[in-house]
């Protein structure tokens, strides 16, 4: 991890985690997401939402990014940090870079809509990838994830 780097990874996924659940109690599929600068100060905090709102593109890191772009009167996150729950979907992803976020840390990896798993070239001239850190967490995220769908399986 880069040195300039001081955000307590742990207390943000755990705050990550407590959005996912948050969404899996309102049958949204749990997938939380936390932005913070570099000191760990949270900026921007999100959960999917796309039942509830009708939106395709209302997945948990859209919603934190938007809420620290707000936050910050900026676009540009150059000096933050996301963590979520889950590896980010193409869409998700593509924002990533666009905002040019510098860290990127997740729990769960997803072999089938992750985009760093399915290796999409998503790469744009002159835009940096982030640093990405996979499974930190990965046993509470597996956990929330098969809860949740054995529930909706069975109900």
């Amino acid at each position: 991890m880069p040195p300039m780097i001081r955000a307590p990874i742990r207390s943000l996924m755990n705050e990550a985690f407590r959005l996912a659940i948050q969404g899996y109690v309102a049958g949204e599929v749990p997938v939380g997401a936390v932005v913070a600068g570099l000191d760990g100060q949270i900026l921007g905090r999100g959960l999917n939402r796309c039942i509830e709102l009708n939106d395709p593109t209302a997945h948990a890191e859209i919603l934190a990014i938007r809420e620290a772009s707000q936050r910050l009167r900026n676009y540009r996150l150059t000096h933050s940090i996301l963590v979520c729950t889950l590896e980010p979907c193409p869409m998700c992803y593509s924002a990533i870079l666009n905002a040019r976020i510098p860290l990127l840390v997740y729990a769960l990896e997803d072999p089938e809509g992750g985009a760093i798993s399915l290796r999409l070239p998503l790469d744009v001239k002159g835009w940096k990838p982030p640093l990405a850190i996979r499974g930190y967490g990965r046993e509470r995220g597996l956990e929330i994830m098969k809860s949740f769908f054995q529930t909706k399986r069975e109900g």
